[in-house]
């Protein structure tokens, strides 16, 4: 994978993807999620990344929005446990132009009072609507459930009183504290001369001041399986079954990205779906997935049926992880998953986007960016018994956590 890296003064990184295409694709990823909230400022983070495009020292909001817009690029940011990405796609000549807008927006915003108070609405709107559907809202109470009393367990669009409680110290101070300069990549794929690109980078970014901190995360818990169940006005029964994972830098990583992708991943020919989907035709919706984050990960398996079909389903669930931790896979079939793995990577290499994102966060984790052939090689050096390995720690029924939410019954 061709790739060239320039650290500018301050310690931000400048990161670039040559591509042949009048298509180019940008983002700017800062080290810094939901997990490095205080106590009591659950969705900081994200009310951050929001009030990005309200007003900066040389922009108001309209400004800010159509400095992109006007000329058919496309703005977006998200925000995650650990980090912050605000990125846009762009016709070629328009580089400067989107670099521009990212060192304004997220160097100089000034976050005024009554922009606050309008996003505040948008986002307990946003958390009103979001509790609306049960098969997202789930998935972060699972989280929760995993991960107990530690920030990771928070939801990242905060909740209503925490929203309400945010005053422009707050986000001065988690910006001062999190928003460190070595800790943030600006990724560009485009078709640029590299050196063009390092000037360019070296005009916009050249006098944002170094912030180098000690980085101070909360350590991870003691992890207690649990199950729960809660009642709720909903039609269907929704459950995630799952367990805390493998951090990104553990050895076991990509031998259970493979397993996932074996057991409910991409596609529809899963183990799960297979049997749960179209043997059975219990569920629409069965998957599996595994994130690793910097010391942990989250495994989870998430499903949604009739309630009379949940025990059924759960049953076959169990049967298909006994079965990967009571048999090794034969060549044949682990030859197959990791075709099958290789393929859906190479094939994403299409999204450009999600591409330089992707590398962008590799750099911010490992300090370098992995070749497909090297990826590859890692994929096909996983062995049936390391499968079964990890089945077995990661698998077992003991250390399987399950939350269900049910319909209520009507009195």
């Amino acid at each position: 994978m061709d790739y060239q890296v320039h650290t500018l003064q301050s310690g931000i990184r400048v990161l670039h993807k040559p591509t042949a295409s009048n298509i180019s694709h940008a983002c700017i990823i800062v080290n810094a999620g939901s997990r490095d909230e205080g106590d009591s400022k659950d969705g900081l983070a994200h009310f951050i990344e929001h009030l990005l495009f309200k007003k900066t020292e040389r922009r108001n909001t309209n400004q800010i929005l159509n400095r992109l817009e006007l000329v058919g690029a496309d703005l977006n940011a998200y925000t995650t446990k650990e980090y912050t990405c605000v990125h846009a796609s762009f016709l070629k000549p328009h580089l400067e132009r989107s670099l521009d807008l990212f060192e304004d927006i997220v160097f100089h915003s000034v976050f005024p009072e009554d922009e606050m108070a309008k996003e505040k609405d948008v986002i307990l709107d946003e958390i009103s609507s979001y509790h609306d559907q049960p098969d997202e809202a789930i998935n972060d109470d699972f989280e929760d459930l995993l991960f107990e009393g530690h920030p990771l367990g928070r939801n990242i669009l905060g909740t209503l009183k925490s929203v309400k409680s945010f005053t422009q110290k707050d986000i001065l101070d988690f910006l001062r504290s999190n928003y460190m300069t070595d800790e943030i990549i600006i990724g560009v794929c485009g078709d640029y001369n590299f050196k063009n690109l390092i000037r360019v980078s070296e005009k916009i970014f050249g006098k944002i001041p170094r912030n180098k901190q000690e980085r101070k995360r909360t350590v991870i818990n003691s992890y207690t399986p649990n199950e729960l169940r809660f009642n709720k006005p909903i039609n269907q029964s929704h459950c995630v079954i799952g367990n805390r994972s493998y951090a990104m830098h553990h050895e076991h990583k990509t031998g259970f990205l493979l397993l996932n992708n074996l057991l409910g991943g991409i596609g529809m020919s899963s183990r799960l779906n297979l049997e749960i989907r179209e043997k059975h035709g219990i569920a629409y919706t069965i998957e599996s997935n595994y994130t690793p984050m910097s010391d942990t990960g989250i495994f989870s398996i998430y499903l949604g049926t009739d309630p009379e079909k949940m025990p059924k389903a759960l049953k076959l669930v169990e049967r298909e992880l006994q079965k990967l931790r009571d048999q090794k896979l034969g060549p044949i079939q682990l030859h197959q998953a990791k075709q099958k793995f290789i393929g859906q990577i190479a094939l994403g290499e299409e999204n450009r986007m999600g591409l330089i994102i992707s590398m962008s966060k590799s750099l911010l984790d490992y300090g370098k960016v992995d070749s497909l052939e090297e990826v590859f090689a890692r994929i096909n050096a996983v062995s049936s018994s390391q499968i079964l390995e990890i089945a077995n720690q990661m698998f077992d029924p003991t250390l399987l956590s399950r939350l269900t939410f049910d319909p209520q019954e009507l009195s």
